[in-house]
């Protein structure tokens, strides 16, 4: 395999893609690392625009501190993966970020830079935050044309993985 995309987030559940990373019989040559930011949040809004209405409210956040603050996590995010990916030495890796509909994003990432296989992790959002939010994996299993891992987060494990940004705060690893 040459190339793997992985997207990440702050959730405990994304998490497990190192440990899904990790147990690959044979390291990919390339590693996409890719964080999407939310536009709004938890808004149902943004599931309805279109590919222009999209484009046009990326444009007028531009420069915005939501934005600047949008960018400034996606990057803390990003290279706390890189560096534990890195850590093998084995792979060459590249983070990217992109802004709009995560699954959305995924796919066309995946499918613009001839991804091979997508690793996501699994949130354990139930009721009625996933249906404001979705199911990220869900969606990206749908409508991929290339395999796509899904990694879970043991059912028992509550506590917050270590080094992983979490919202505004880094769970920093123990001894540290």
């Amino acid at each position: 395999m040459k190339k793997i995309l992985i997207a990440v987030d702050e959730t405990k559940g994304s998490r497990m893609v190192l440990s899904v990373f990790n147990n690959l019989v044979r390291p990919p040559e390339e590693v996409l690392l890719l964080h999407v930011g939310r536009l709004e949040g938890k808004s149902m809004m943004i599931d309805m625009l279109g590919e222009a209405e999209l484009e046009t409210l990326k444009e007028s956040l531009e420069e915005t501190e939501h934005m600047n603050a949008l960018k400034r996590r996606s990057e803390k995010i990003l290279n706390f993966y890189r560096k534990e990916i890195e850590n093998g030495g084995l792979v060459r890796v590249r983070t990217l970020s992109r802004f709009g509909i995560p699954s959305d994003e995924i796919v066309k990432v995946a499918e613009e830079e001839g991804a091979e296989l997508i690793i996501t992790g699994f949130n354990n959002r139930s009721g009625l935050d996933r249906i404001v939010t979705g199911c990220v994996c869900k969606d990206v299993e749908r409508n991929a044309k290339v395999p796509v891992m899904i990694a879970r987060q043991k059912s028992g494990d509550k506590k917050a993985p270590a080094g992983v940004p979490i919202g505004d705060r880094l769970v920093l690893k123990e001894g540290f």
